[in-house]
């Protein structure tokens, strides 16, 4: 059913999760992964720390996984900003790669504080070409 699955991972438990649950179904599919992790350029950023950064955070998301045909790409957005820059970059990468499903964690947040902050999970619903599996944090 799904031959490439795509995991986007920020570092959190809910990308973990999220990370573990992409693992499980492209074992169970036979199917190729791909964990990307997105960056956005700012004014007076650290362009070079939050690379390396970024590289540690895919490199411990690699070494967790169990899949057997797996690569890491760190996305950087020169475009938009915070979860907009972060949101186009992965369904950029997900549109080009071909992804047949997109796993990502959703942070849960209700009332005011998704009013504000937003969720890169629910921007990518409306953006991403694929499927898409939301994996709530666990208790």
């Amino acid at each position: 059913m799904y031959k490439k699955i795509m995991a986007a991972v920020d570092g959190s438990e809910t990308a973990k999760q999220a990370l573990a649950e992409a693992d499980n179904i492209a074992n169970t599919y036979g199917a190729a992964l791909c964990i990307v992790h997105s960056i956005v350029l700012s004014v007076g950023g650290d362009l070079e720390g939050d690379k390396k950064i970024g590289e540690a955070i895919l490199e411990q998301a690699k070494s967790s996984v169990t899949t057997s045909n797996i690569e890491t790409r760190l996305l950087v957005s020169e475009t938009g900003f915070g979860l907009i820059g972060i949101t186009g970059a992965i369904a950029a990468a997900a549109d080009d790669w071909e992804a047949d499903l997109v796993v990502v964690g959703t942070a849960n947040r209700r009332g005011l504080k998704r009013f504000f902050v937003g969720s890169v999970a629910e921007q990518l619903l409306t953006e991403v070409n694929a499927s898409i599996l939301l994996v709530r944090p666990q208790n």
